[in-house]
């Protein structure tokens, strides 16, 4: 599964309302690039290299799937959209705004358009000091030190002016905190896992991922589905339901909500297309032994997708044992799941046609899909 990166990048401005420009600039990567996790405080300083009005700098961090050249090609673009002049007298020159990208990950990148860490971050207090607000115990990927120890020993004599100015979080015109519980379903290869951990790192919420992965009766199930269906229905059931149980139960004061990729009824669903008859109806008696006592969520979100999408999602995941999921598999799967929500009540519950859209790639889909699980 493709995972974020966590990346900083500096931001600057010397021309006009500098503030202005700033925003704008955070506003954009917050729309194009990723969701920015945090904001440093800023700090007016001194043209370097050349005369011209007084900066203000600072720095953000920004979880985000695009590699680093395409990151770097977004950035770029930004600051033309904000006015960005460009010279090509190698001369430094006023800015309307200015877009660092100081570290990606910890990755080490020198090619023609780039090169990370920045090849002079250790050199710029103007850096420094805001980037060690929010990376302080961040390694420097070369260097080996902290963004803290190299702030520290930092021998320039630039001075920094700390404005009281902060600057707004796109990311927070979404809250979601007013739910305890929120559970994400849909169907096989729907996206679920992905969008709880998206939701989980921007939103700060305790996240309850399916084990899965640690079934040993499921890959054995798709290769004997007569033999297996029976023991893996109930070894999931166990898993769930400990899982909620003794999750839930220990509340952690850090976190803002808990998020889980899994709604505890997906067991019955599953197992009436699993099982033989007899065998499901003494499955559904175990079950509903146990499901009166799990806590249900608060907002239940459903992620309806193509059943053509769903079989190439599944196929770019390179799960052997789910090689030969069927469609017609997948369309039981799914009218289940429209079955329980129709005939259940849940506290709140949201349809989302995903249809369509892909989300992990392109970041305007997420903040759609947001703006519909905030709606």
């Amino acid at each position: 599964m493709i995972e974020q990166k966590l990346v900083y990048i500096g931001i600057g401005s010397n021309v006009g309302n500098r503030f202005q420009h700033i925003q704008s600039a955070i506003d954009s990567i917050h729309y194009e690039v990723g969701s920015i996790i945090e904001i440093s405080n800023c700090y007016e300083s001194p043209a370097i290299g050349f005369n011209g009005n007084d900066f203000i700098n600072l720095c953000i961090g920004v979880r985000t799937f695009l590699p680093a050249e395409l990151l770097l090609s977004k950035l770029l673009s930004i600051e033309d959209s904000n006015g960005r002049e460009r010279f090509n007298d190698n001369n430094y020159h006023d800015r309307t705004i200015d877009l660092d990208l100081l570290l990606y990950d910890q990755a080490c990148i020198s090619n023609d358009v780039l090169t990370v860490p920045h090849q002079r971050l250790e050199h710029r207090n103007f850096v420094l000091v805001p980037l060690s607000e929010i990376a302080g115990e961040v390694h420097h990927p070369k260097l080996n030190k902290t963004i803290l120890k190299l702030r520290d020993e930092y021998d320039g004599s630039l001075e920094l002016k700390k404005q009281k100015k902060r600057f707004k979080n796109p990311l927070k015109k979404f809250n979601f905190s007013r739910y305890n519980f929120i559970a994400i379903e849909g169907n096989i290869g729907a996206g679920k896992t992905i969008l709880a951990k998206m939701m989980a790192n921007d939103f700060n919420a305790k996240i309850l991922l399916e084990r899965f992965a640690e079934n040993p009766f499921l890959p054995k199930f798709y290769k004997d589905k007569d033999r297996f269906a029976f023991p893996l229905e109930m070894s999931f059931l166990a898993d769930r339901f400990q899982q909620i149980s003794e999750d839930i139960a220990q509340l952690d004061l850090f976190k803002d909500f808990i998020i889980a990729d899994y709604e505890v009824y997906k067991s019955l669903i599953f197992s009436k297309i699993t099982l033989s008859r007899d065998e499901f109806l003494l499955y559904r008696k175990l079950f509903y032994l146990v499901y009166k006592d799990i806590k249900r969520p608060d907002l239940y979100i459903f992620l309806n997708q193509d059943v053509d999408r769903l079989i190439e999602n599944v196929k770019k995941r390179g799960r052997e044992y789910e090689s030969n999921l069927s469609k017609e598999y997948l369309k039981k799967i799914n009218l289940g799941y429209l079955k329980f929500i129709r005939e259940n009540s849940l506290k709140k519950v949201k349809i989302i046609d995903i249809t369509g859209r892909d989300f992990v790639a392109n970041r305007h889909d997420y903040l759609w899909l947001l703006s519909k699980i905030g709606e």
